[in-house]
């Protein structure tokens, strides 16, 4: 196997634990309000919609689930999210300067039609928040695609929910000796979130098959490889 193909592979693996953090139930149908809609998904949903826009078809409108459980990278991540919350406790607080911090908590908005779980909302000393997402991954000086607008969505959420500034976002990645990296959030990043949104409510509401992905190496250990045409 090419290293992109690893590459992928581990993309798709941090994205299916990911969706194991969150609410199991997939994307639900709240009552409309006016001319909106009234779907609510997960922000897992965005992240595989990013890896491929035909997750989404295969999985809401066709109802086929993937049954990524055994996958040793998912399997290990979920450990990760479960052991983490009993060390190193206080390190953010020096490191980058956090003077308070809720754990999973659990986001929604009707208004931007997502929701998920943020492993830590970090509140700083300047009167700022910010999303701290735990990774079992090692950082190779890249911040997937993936992963960047996993934390551009739950700054969206935080921004909303808490009334607060969020113009920045932590990842820490555990096979890296537990290295956070930083990364800014800016106005246009908020703008491409929402539009990605609108296309996955598109796919799920009007059953629209989109094209497959470009970029054929991300097929060789896809779960609907056997189906997609």
């Amino acid at each position: 196997m090419t290293s992109s193909e690893c590459t992928a592979n581990e993309e798709m693996a941090e994205t299916s634990v990911e969706k194991d953090t969150e609410d199991e139930d997939r994307a639900t149908v709240e009552p409309d309000s006016g001319d909106d809609s009234g779907t609510i998904i997960r922000i897992s949903d965005v992240l595989e919609y990013l890896f491929c826009s035909r997750f989404t078809y295969y999985m809401y409108c066709l109802d086929i689930p993937q049954h990524e459980e055994k996958r040793f990278k998912v399997i290990k991540g979920r450990e990760v999210h479960e052991t983490r919350k009993l060390t190193n406790r206080d390190y953010v607080r020096k490191k980058l300067n956090c003077v308070r911090k809720e754990s999973d908590v659990f986001i929604a908005s009707k208004q931007h039609h997502i929701k998920g779980i943020v492993d830590e909302v970090l509140f700083l000393e300047d009167g700022t928040a910010a999303p701290l997402e735990y990774k079992f991954a090692e950082y190779k000086d890249q911040i997937f695609k993936t992963y960047k607008f996993q934390l551009v969505l739950q700054a969206l959420l935080i921004r909303e929910n808490y009334n607060i500034e969020v113009n920045r976002a932590y990842i820490c990645f555990t096979r890296s000796n537990s290295l956070v990296k930083e990364m800014e959030i800016s106005t246009s990043d908020f703008k491409k979130a929402e539009k990605i949104i609108e296309e996955i409510l598109d796919i799920v509401e009007k059953g629209l098959y989109p094209k497959t992905s470009r970029s054929s190496r991300k097929c060789v250990d896809c779960c609907y490889r056997n189906i997609c045409v």
